[in-house]
């Protein structure tokens, strides 16, 4: 079985692979822990001076995988500690010294959408799909989306893609500035690739002292936001309308929401 989550360097320049191309690289017990493990092992890793996380297949992340589950925890755990300590290993990309470029090989939705927003930058396939679609199966939003995604793309058009759980296509991320660019699929990785090698040559110093300058507040305030939401996203997923939208990705259908 390989593992969930890959990690290599070529010379100054660390590439973090989600593996999980078999199921869209969704999330799972397995490539949560997978991932902090990675992340431990990068914020060692002395040489890199840039990491470009990117994903196996044709999808960066489908988000969470309902047939796995992904509440772990202790048992004296309550739901929304479960819910918080579940992101923690995501969250953990906020404690990177070194900037960390997005390559969105695919489709990014749900919390595959919010791993991809902690990115320093981001760059798409020009004709995946990528949103917060939260509110189209019945859950609130976690990952410190409702924090980032205003910052991104401002209120108004943050809360249009929040309320209706709409996706756009790479064209439109990259016109409303969730990404810097969207290229082909192809040339996802590769420009990724060239953007790191490009930051790799600039005085390494200087660029840690920038990104910890421009990271300073906001790791805490994805942090608080992750934790707001933690609760609120627990107690949407008792509901029967999250039941009902799980239900209707499983069977491939429209959900049926009535407000439950």
């Amino acid at each position: 079985m390989s593992d969930p989550v890959l990690y290599r360097r070529e010379g100054h320049v660390g590439l973090i692979t989600l593996n999980r191309p078999e199921a869209r690289n969704s999330m799972t017990p397995e490539l949560l822990d997978g991932f902090a493990e990675v992340i431990a092992e990068v914020r060692k890793d002395r040489e890199a001076r840039v990491h470009v996380l990117t994903g196996t297949g044709k999808c960066f992340s489908s988000g969470a995988d309902f047939k796995a589950g992904l509440q772990k925890g202790r048992e004296d755990q309550l739901p929304h500690e479960k819910s918080f300590g579940m992101y923690e290993a995501f969250l953990s990309l906020l404690d990177v010294e070194v900037p960390v470029i997005g390559a969105l090989n695919g489709h990014a939705v749900g919390g595959g959408f919010g791993l991809s927003l902690l990115t320093d930058i981001r760059i798409g396939n020009e004709d995946a799909k990528y949103g917060a679609n939260f509110a189209r199966i019945g859950l609130h939003s976690g990952l410190g989306i409702s924090y980032l995604l205003p910052r991104l793309v401002g209120i108004s058009m943050a809360a249009e893609l929040l309320f209706t759980g709409r996706l756009v296509d790479g064209r439109e991320a990259a016109r409303i500035g969730l990404f810097s660019k969207a290229v082909p699929e192809a040339e996802v990785l590769p420009a990724a690739m060239a953007l790191a090698e490009e930051i790799a040559t600039a005085a390494p110093i200087a660029v840690r002292a920038m990104k910890a300058t421009m990271k300073r507040f906001n790791a805490l305030a994805v942090r608080d936001a992750a934790a707001i939401e933690a609760p609120l996203q627990a107690a949407t997923l008792e509901t029967e309308d999250a039941k009902e939208g799980m239900a209707a990705i499983l069977e491939k259908r429209k959900p049926v929401f009535r407000g439950r």
